[in-house]
């Protein structure tokens, strides 16, 4: 039931699996450390990356951007290949499970107000405190691999 509602009220991508979606996972670099921008989801709460439908007409990482704008404010460099990927449930029960890909969106300018400035909360957060808040451990592991990646090409 909930898949049919989707089909008719969410732009989306149908894969094999299922639905996908793609997702940006915000980073900065303050004094050469990387950070991540955690947003809170509007249903439960919990803190999270941006996410949602792949819009008809753009690419996934074009999506994902604008996802990160809508969600959390903030543009810049997104990739267009994606660090990895997770599984999530959405809908207002959680029934439907959906595969993202996250793209890493290197953060260059954070806006004041945005269009869901209202509904979530935005928190930049180290590695560590990243992993502590995030509510998905696939989310921290993802964090945690583009963080290796910018550490190996530091070296």
């Amino acid at each position: 039931m909930m898949r049919e509602f989707l089909k008719n009220w969410s732009p989306k991508v149908e894969t094999p699996d299922g639905l996908r979606q793609a997702g940006a996972l915000p980073y900065a670099l303050v004094d050469g450390r990387m950070t991540f921008l955690l947003i809170t989801s509007r249903r439960s709460g919990k803190w999270i990356f941006p996410k949602g439908a792949i819009e008809p007409g753009y690419t996934p990482w074009d999506s994902a951007a604008n996802e990160a704008l809508e969600e959390a404010g903030v543009s810049g460099e997104i990739e267009q290949v994606p660090v990895g990927s997770y599984r999530a449930s959405i809908g207002n029960d959680g029934t439907v499970l959906v595969d993202v890909d996250l793209y890493p969106l290197l953060v260059t300018q954070q806006h004041d107000s945005w269009r869901e400035d209202q509904q979530r909360l935005r928190h930049w957060a180290t590695l560590p405190e990243a992993r502590r808040l995030l509510a998905d451990r696939s989310l921290a592991r993802l964090a945690a691999q583009l963080h290796a990646r910018h550490v190996d090409k530091a070296r």
